[in-house]
């Protein structure tokens, strides 16, 4: 066989790199590589590029969490109240209460009296037993007055009638809003019950004390207000 015969296609023999070389620029410097297209990441050569920083999870579905209800707002809290306008609310209260009683007082007793005719005996115990109804029916009502009223929702709450027309207010220094047993602990226990057992052993002093107790005092609270744990703002 001819060694000159024809092998097959050969591949083409590679094209020499160096200076004067198609691959080199002018001057014989190598060209440097060209970077790839795109964003590159400042990582160290060798390195891969750092992974993009993780986002907000979201737990899986069915895990969340319930929300749990906060307490109810209290109401808003002005300055504090001076001892003038926590008096004048005593007062409209007092006369609120007091004229509708000192009129049920004359229809009752009156009449008691007006039936039982011309026998003396018999007119002084319809008396006794007309007052005893009277005052059993006023002490109900002066006891519930104040605690129904401040257990109002909204802005009224923590305000009788006389506390309303002046504008001023009871809070809980634990912002909570009052209910009927939070405003019966401060008006009925503290304010009523406690002071008259106090009063009992010292005739006056007990009541004179915690109605003048604010003059002094650098919140302007009563004696009451530091044992229920209350402040009286202005609305």
């Amino acid at each position: 066989m001819n060694d000159s015969e024809d092998k097959g296609p050969q591949s083409p023999a590679p094209e020499p790199f160096g200076p004067g070389s198609p691959g080199y620029g002018p001057g014989g410097e190598q060209p440097a590589p060209e970077a790839p297209a795109g964003p590159q990441s400042p990582t160290p050569s060798g390195y891969p590029p750092a992974p993009p920083p993780p986002g907000p999870e979201t737990p899986p579905g069915g895990w969340d969490q319930p929300a749990v209800p906060g307490p109810a707002p209290a109401p808003q809290r002005g300055a504090l109240a001076g001892w003038g306008s926590r008096a004048g609310a005593a007062l409209i209260d007092g006369l609120i209460l007091g004229v509708p009683a000192a009129i049920l007082f004359l229809v009752i007793v009156g009449s008691a009296i007006g039936l039982s005719g011309d026998n003396d005996d018999v007119a002084v115990g319809a008396a006794i037993g007309a007052f005893l109804l009277w005052f059993v029916l006023v002490a109900l009502v002066a006891l519930a007055y104040a605690p129904v009223l401040m257990m109002r929702q909204g802005e009224h709450n923590g305000q009788s009638w006389g506390k309303q027309v002046l504008g001023i207010r009871v809070g809980r220094d634990n912002g909570q809003p009052f209910d009927f047993w939070s405003a019966a602990l401060r008006e009925i226990v503290l304010k009523t019950l406690a002071l008259g057992v106090a009063s009992f052993f010292i005739p006056v002093i007990p009541y004179l004390l915690d109605y003048l107790w604010p003059l002094w005092d650098d919140q302007n609270r009563a004696l009451h207000d530091m044992a229920a744990s209350t402040h009286v703002y202005r609305a």
